[in-house]
């Protein structure tokens, strides 16, 4: 509960502003109080009526209230708070922060506040991706500001891929890990994701379909919990989530690496779609053909096994292991058998035939395979089942902790 805290909410001006009425909604039934900053973009979107009624207080919109001023109402302002929340944080708003600048009530705020900020960004995939964003954002995590997402989607550009804002639940998640702690508080989780591409030659690889999706997701929500996570990903065409600790690897023996020097750890969560072979030498040179009917000789070994391999540690072992199975048949037979088989304590399996679409795709129906029985989860977007895995292990680690 957020009962007694104050949220300084600070509504960019985007079409996700919508959203943030029912973040304010969320906040106050969680026993927060709302003072909400609208900027002259963000009344395009959101009255200051709608979110005056929603927060029970008073709605500020401008710098230059005589009467407020004459009391340094911005400086009170920026300071009665516990956290400034920026939802939509637009790209321009995402600037001024990294910048300085201040020429308007939201910025002059976020200027004078000397209480830690979350921004939960909104943009179209091009203006998230640009350069100068990601300049303005590396500058911003640097100087200690919170992000909740942005998530991948679809916008209302018509476009799809990063940039979209977190669903306000999530925000309110993030808000209540900020000003609490979070449950997973003071624990370090090990995260990895995304394929590992395994050299035949200078220009080719072994790899699968793996997006990545899926591991970003789940780090992105243990960390919305407030705990401190290393992602280690594979090559993925999702980028990393912000407030994360990102190891880059391309090969499963890279992987293995990372996650060794990543140990000790309270949970671990395996979710990278692992090669299973490699070359045994790949080629120092690209592999010509050798004319017609001839095929060049692939000699392969395995790839070492990530998840027996911290599964089975007699000393460091996470208190907490989590597989993942991609079946295409027997889902739960196979998920049960490879959870014995590695040692881990749960198996998150699902179907990747490629008529499900999950493989890549923006949805995911998993069945959470523990010693103690099978929990079978709905079809839901990849960043739900990521929220509902980061719960489950925050209460089991809470549980192993009170044993």
């Amino acid at each position: 509960m957020l009962a007694g805290k104050r949220v300084l909410l600070i509504i960019g001006g985007g079409v996700a502003a919508f959203k943030t009425l029912t973040l304010i909604r969320l906040l106050r039934e969680r026993g927060a109080e709302v003072v909400p900053v609208l900027t002259r973009a963000g009344t395009e979107f959101v009255t200051p009526l709608s979110a005056s009624a929603l927060a029970a207080e008073k709605v500020h919109t401008d710098l230059f209230d005589l009467t407020e001023e004459a009391e340094m109402g911005h400086i009170e302002l920026s300071r009665d708070a516990d956290l400034v929340v920026v939802a939509p944080a637009t790209a321009d708003l995402l600037a001024k922060m990294a910048h300085g600048l201040a020429n308007d009530l939201a910025s002059t705020l976020l200027m004078a506040t000397d209480k830690r900020v979350l921004v939960a960004p909104a943009m179209n995939v091009r203006m998230w991706e640009h350069p100068a964003t990601r300049r303005n954002v590396a500058q911003l995590q640097a100087d200690g500001v919170i992000f909740a997402g942005p998530t991948e989607g679809a916008m209302a550009c018509g476009e799809f891929g990063p940039g979209r804002m977190v669903e306000p639940d999530e925000i309110a998640d993030a808000i209540a890990a900020a000003l609490e702690g979070g449950p997973l508080s003071g624990r370090h989780i090990l995260v990895t994701s995304g394929p590992t591409h395994e050299p035949i030659d200078p220009v080719r690889y072994i790899a699968n379909r793996s997006s990545g999706a899926q591991g970003t997701a789940i780090a992105a929500a243990l960390a919305g919990l407030g705990a401190q996570v290393t992602f280690i990903t594979g090559p993925a065409e999702v980028p990393p989530p912000d407030g994360v600790t990102v190891v880059r690897v391309n090969t499963a023996a890279e992987m293995l690496a990372a996650v060794e020097d990543a140990l000790p750890a309270d949970a671990a969560v395996f979710a990278a779609a692992v090669a299973d072979w490699r070359m045994a030498a790949a080629a120092p040179h690209k592999i010509k053909k050798l004319g017609a009917g001839s095929q060049p000789a692939l000699d392969f070994v395995e790839n070492p096994d990530i998840l027996a391999t911290v599964s089975q540690r007699r000393s460091g072992r996470p208190r907490l292991v989590v597989g993942f199975a991609a079946e295409t048949d027997d889902v739960i037979a196979n998920a049960t058998a490879k959870r014995a088989r590695k040692g881990c304590d749960w198996i998150v399996a699902n179907d990747v035939r490629p008529e499900t679409g999950i493989m890549g795709g923006s949805e995911n129906a998993v069945h959470i395979v523990r010693e103690d029985g099978v929990e079978d989860w709905p079809r839901m977007p990849k960043h739900e089942v990521a929220r509902k895995l980061a719960a489950r292990i925050a209460e089991a680690l809470a549980a192993e902790a009170e044993a």
